[in-house]
């Protein structure tokens, strides 16, 4: 092993707001600081209770990703484990999620995209 990962950075319009919405999913501190990194108005983190941390920096020419559609593509997604996927889908509906892919066919899983249009996937465990 020669690294260790750091944080998982997102790109998008509004670093700040995207960081409060992954902090209501997750809990955590927004913009803590960090001698890692300066915050600003282009670089927003959440630094999560379990030591994850993501972080959000402004794209001025942001395109979200169209999932599924090849020609946009989703680039990577974060999958987040929950006990109850009802109640979990109305709490991130609440926080500004939109829906892509209830599952309807009896899946453990569904596809939704934070504020910016990145896909991210509730999980049932």
């Amino acid at each position: 092993m020669i690294a260790e990962l750091q944080c998982v950075v997102l790109d998008c319009p509004d670093p700040l707001q995207l960081a409060e919405f992954y902090r209501s999913l997750l809990g955590g501190t927004v913009n803590k600081q960090d001698r890692r990194w300066a915050l600003n108005d282009n670089w927003s983190t959440l630094h999560t209770p379990h030591g994850l941390v993501l972080a959000f920096q402004r794209a001025s020419d942001y395109r979200p990703p169209q999932w599924p559609d090849p020609s946009r593509p989703q680039q990577f997604h974060l999958d987040f484990g929950v006990p109850d996927l009802d109640q979990a889908q109305a709490q991130v509906l609440a926080w500004g999620a939109t829906v892509l892919d209830e599952g309807s066919d009896g899946r453990c899983w569904r596809i939704y995209a934070d504020p910016a249009g990145h896909p991210f996937c509730l999980v049932w465990h």
